[in-house]
């Protein structure tokens, strides 16, 4: 199963959003990928690129992009490589 597609079925009311976050971090970790932060102020793009992911995974794409910048700038701020 592909992390969209985990993200989308939402069995719970809340909780795999957290969980599906959990297991990105741990494949980013897992292959050497800076991993990403979303924050609350660009949830909604995150939610668009899940539920767009089939006819544009650009969307997606960018908003992970975008948050591994975030996640950059922390690593800079605490001197981090």
């Amino acid at each position: 199963m592909k992390k969209y597609e985990f993200e989308n079925i939402h069995p719970f009311q809340d909780g795999n959003g957290r969980v599906g976050r959990l297991i990105a971090l741990k494949e980013c970790l897992r292959y050497s990928i800076i991993p990403f932060i979303i924050e609350d102020s660009k949830k909604l793009f995150y939610y668009r690129g899940l539920s767009e992911w089939k006819n544009e995974p650009g969307y997606l794409i960018d908003t992970c992009l975008d948050g591994q910048d975030t996640f950059k700038n922390l690593m800079k701020m605490f001197d981090m490589e």
